[in-house]
């Protein structure tokens, strides 16, 4: 896909109500050469802003604390979104956008139903899954080493093998109910990232995982790839010097890449829509 095309991507984020994070998202997009648009909650949830979500063809859910985390992470924001633009984000997906969550972003895609989604048929915002306070409870503010899974049809994680990112949350155990639910999600691929230890195996174990999700998991897509979320901030590593080791390793290994992989793996794709 040539970089015109790219640049032509909408790209839509979402600001205000206790997001934070608009700054380095919208930096990782401008490093790519896309300007995003920052429009606030209140014009969107309004019906204000002249533009709907299904003029985009990229949707960011941002981190921080929507609504100040009332009730638990993204639950009063997915509970806002559902009611009131529920109709405009089904047709975003319907036409093929994409969409990602971090962070706070991704706790209200499981909040609101996107993630993991329904096994068949179009989006129906009906929650299957919670993301729950983490074992060790408090918040932790760590690096993290996450592996992807080769296999799963996530768009935001290709040509990932395995990538160093900061972790910051109190609330982000992924829990989806019986193993057999589990299993499911993970022979469908959708168990696209998880937290490893130092051998690269998928651990539970606290500090490698700061949350105690179970098989590791640390970011989940939808059965298509095209709505992906996850925990750790690839937003908070843009610059080799982010990375605390980056006085030993100025050049991470191309084994582990910077957070803006991600961003580029899905705005490569979203240039489809174009």
């Amino acid at each position: 896909m040539s970089a015109t095309a790219q640049r032509r991507v909408r790209v839509l984020i979402p600001v205000g109500l206790g997001l934070n994070c608009e700054a380095e998202t919208a930096h990782a997009f401008r490093r790519l050469g896309v300007e995003p648009e920052l429009v606030h909650l209140t014009d969107l949830l309004t019906h204000r802003h002249p533009s709907r979500i299904s003029d985009y063809q990229l949707l960011m859910l941002i981190g921080g604390f929507a609504y100040g985390d009332h009730v638990g992470g993204g639950f009063v924001l997915a509970t806002r979104l559902r009611a009131h633009l529920a109709a405009d984000l089904q047709a975003f997906l319907e036409r093929g956008g994409l969409a990602l969550g971090i962070c706070n972003g991704f706790q209200t895609m499981v909040r609101l139903g996107l993630l993991p989604g329904p096994v068949d048929g179009p989006h129906d915002l009906v929650p299957r899954a919670d993301l729950g306070p983490n074992d060790q409870l408090g918040y932790r503010d760590a690096w993290v080493r996450l592996q992807a899974d080769s296999n799963s049809p996530c768009i935001w994680t290709r040509g990932i093998e395995s990538i160093d990112l900061p972790a910051r949350h109190g609330e982000g155990k992924f829990l989806v109910g019986p193993d057999a639910a589990l299993d499911e999600l993970e022979e469908r691929g959708q168990l696209a990232l998880r937290y490893v230890d130092d051998a690269g195996r998928p651990t539970e174990i606290w500090p490698h995982n700061p949350n105690g999700s179970p098989r590791g998991v640390a970011g989940v897509c939808d059965r298509s790839g095209r709505v992906f979320g996850l925990m750790p901030h690839p937003d908070a590593f843009l610059h080799p010097w982010q990375h605390p080791s980056w006085r030993q390793h100025p050049d991470p290994p191309s084994s582990r890449p910077l957070g803006l992989a991600i961003f580029e793996a899905g705005l490569r794709a979203a240039a489809e829509l174009v």
